[in-house]
């Protein structure tokens, strides 16, 4: 968590989905805490990764989180990653749906 701590801005902001967004490093510090404390086993599963204009995003799936499906099951279930990048810190990392539209816009593109 002290790496993750020293990536993060201090204002950093963690989007989740339609959630209520999280803002500052100390708060989201505390919920990765929590989060990998009560989901241990959690990983995320790179499958296409795009950079552009201080934005990195990761085409993927999760095992291990707190949906508790089996992993077969919780793989098929594809999300996209966004982080923003300024002055060196993660700034923003958002949670979104994998849609077509949000894949075009960060070039995710098919292969």
């Amino acid at each position: 968590m002290d790496g993750l701590g020293r990536l993060m801005s201090a204002d950093h902001t963690l989007q989740v989905l339609d959630e209520a967004p999280l803002h500052g490093r100390e708060a989201n510090l505390q919920a990765w805490r929590g989060y990998t404390n009560s989901y241990p086993t959690y990983v995320i599963y790179p499958q296409r990764i795009a950079e552009r204009a201080g934005q990195v995003a990761v085409l993927g799936a999760t095992t291990g989180s707190h949906l508790g499906l089996p992993d077969e099951q919780e793989r098929r279930l594809r999300v996209i990653w966004v982080a923003t990048v300024a002055d060196g810190k993660l700034t923003r990392w958002e949670i979104a749906e994998d849609t077509t539209a949000l894949r075009e816009t960060l070039g995710l593109h098919e292969a």
